[in-house]
């Protein structure tokens, strides 16, 4: 008798669909494309541009000085002792990573579909490696930050870092799911409703009046009328930003609870982007 043993198959081409499935034993497989995805977006974002990084530098270090400018100085937002121009950079640093997260994967589909049309590999690992290559941005941003933290605490203002800096890198990664998943729900609806992009646009600008980035939570609960204060303080990218400048500058207070909704919340929204993300994927080349 022969001793054949049929191989199996890699893949198999099916009508049937699972209404949930996540793939990730595909992903990891295909982890070197992730890598090589993101080595491509580090060396090719500002390779033909002449300030090239530096861009990096320009853009936080602006627009905490607009921040300063108009929201401390003109409108008297109080940052509980902390320099305001820090307080500004500590928030829009935290913000920066969550917005390039989401608007870079949110046309992934549209973007790239001369590349999904001809060969396959996991489509998440786009976006996947876009928020992966961001970490880099977000982590020099974060050096400029440091920077000036050294400045002001040498010359004597009152703020540290405190114990909960050991849920860095677990903010982090709540930033760049929350960001993932969102900008592939978008992705996935902007494959048939365009308008989405457009809408984006403006809904991120929104957000980030509605994220106390520009404010601490203290003064929106002063100032802002109860009810927009409670949709800014459950809202989780508020929590992201408060907790990152909370653990940073010891300013504000770490709520557990809220601490762990984030979390469920930026699971769940993640969860579902990549639940729509991979249904969308297998036939959005007939609409897109």
């Amino acid at each position: 008798m022969s001793n054949y043993k049929e191989d199996e198959w890699l893949y198999t081409i099916s009508a049937k669909r699972k209404f949930i499935d996540f793939n990730f034993k595909e992903i990891w497989r295909y982890r070197d494309l992730l890598l090589l995805f993101v080595k491509r977006d580090i060396v090719t974002l500002y390779k033909q541009t002449i300030l090239g990084p530096i861009w990096y530098l320009i853009q936080p270090l602006f627009t905490s000085v607009i921040f300063t400018l108009v929201f401390n100085n003109l409108g008297d937002i109080k940052t509980g002792g902390v320099p305001p121009f820090l307080f500004n950079l500590a928030g829009i640093t935290a913000w920066n990573y969550f917005k390039d997260c989401l608007n870079n994967t949110s046309n992934t589909f549209t973007k790239n579909q001369s590349i999904f049309g001809k060969v396959y590999f996991p489509r998440v690992i786009l976006p996947m490696s876009i928020t992966v290559s961001n970490l880099l941005k977000f982590s020099i941003q974060l050096l400029i930050f440091f920077a000036f933290f050294v400045y002001y605490k040498l010359s004597g203002f009152d703020f540290g870092i405190n114990m909960y800096l050991a849920l860095f890198p677990v903010y982090v990664i709540i930033m760049g799911m929350l960001g993932l998943g969102l900008g592939m729900i978008f992705s996935s609806l902007t494959t048939k409703y365009r308008d989405l992009t457009v809408l984006l646009s403006f809904a991120v600008q929104l957000l980030m009046y509605l994220s106390a980035v520009p404010y601490p939570m203290s003064e929106a609960r002063v100032k802002f009328p109860s009810l927009v204060a409670k949709i800014v303080e459950y809202n989780p990218v508020t929590q992201i930003v408060e907790g990152f400048r909370h653990m940073l500058l010891d300013i504000g207070n770490f709520n557990l609870n809220l601490f762990l909704y984030t979390l469920f919340i930026s699971i769940l929204i993640f969860l579902i982007g990549l639940i729509i993300f991979n249904r969308t994927e297998k036939s959005f080349i007939d609409t897109v």
